[in-house]
């Protein structure tokens, strides 16, 4: 969607590691990180852009390790969820701080500090230039977070899903196992499928391609990479359904 003010998309779907979150740390929430991130957002949403968030919970806990030091998986998938919530909570702070109205919206209920999903409430926010934080997960155990950044991202009619990464892209390897690996600026989804490249865990990689859902993967920790990704810059990796730019 063409939009203006030089920008390539007028509504993103941003899809935030937990992770990276926690910086050099790799644990816990990183305040000087999260500050910078939201002042990124923050420029990005005073060019007009509406933006939505989905943010893992993997520096606070996951669902499938916990599953395997003996907790039951539906459990530990809940503690997940209940880890993204802390992150949205903590991120819509930082945004707050940038002058930014803010919701956080959950797929469990919680009332008393998140609204509850509902999509025409999601989709008014967004209108509003209200940035909108999906907590939660899908609320569903057995999927993930890139499930849930996939559906929101179809649910909102996002232009774009943007997964923000500690890598530069996708690679024909791990470069840091395969030093001649090379990055790809644009793939298509049948070619990321057929070479197995590590895009988004399988049912969050089908449901974009099923709804022609682009995917931007970027590096986080490269400053200003978010305007660039909004703006059409060329950085990371597209993939869709021609596999080009």
């Amino acid at each position: 969607m063409s939009a203006a003010n030089g920008q390539r998309y007028q509504r993103i779907l941003l899809k935030l590691s937990g992770e990276a979150l926690a910086g050099s740390a790799g644990h816990g929430i990183d305040p000087i990180l999260v500050a910078r991130v939201a002042k990124e957002i923050a420029q990005v949403q005073a060019l007009g852009v509406q933006v939505g968030i989905v943010i893992g919970g993997g520096n606070i806990m996951r669902g499938g390790a916990a599953s395997q030091q003996g907790i039951d998986r539906v459990a530990g998938d809940q503690m997940g969820m209940l880890a993204t919530v802390i992150n949205c909570l903590g991120l819509q702070a930082a945004l707050e701080k940038e002058g930014l109205t803010t919701r956080v919206m959950s797929a469990l209920r919680m009332d008393s500090i998140a609204e509850p999903f509902i999509r025409r409430r999601a989709l008014r926010h967004l209108e509003k230039g209200r940035v909108t934080l999906f907590a939660a997960g899908t609320g569903n155990p057995y999927f993930t977070t890139d499930s849930a950044a996939a559906l929101r991202a179809v649910e909102i009619n996002a232009d774009v899903l943007l997964k923000a990464t500690k890598v530069d892209g996708i690679y024909t390897a791990d470069p840091k196992l395969v030093p001649t690996a090379t990055k790809y600026e644009a793939i298509s989804y049948r070619e990321a499928l057929d070479k197995e490249l590590k895009v988004m865990d399988t049912a969050a990689f089908a449901l974009c391609r099923e709804n022609s859902m682009p995917i931007l993967v970027f590096d986080l920790f490269a400053e200003g990479n978010l305007m660039k990704a909004v703006r059409g810059e060329v950085i990371g990796t597209v993939v869709n359904s021609k596999g080009t730019l």
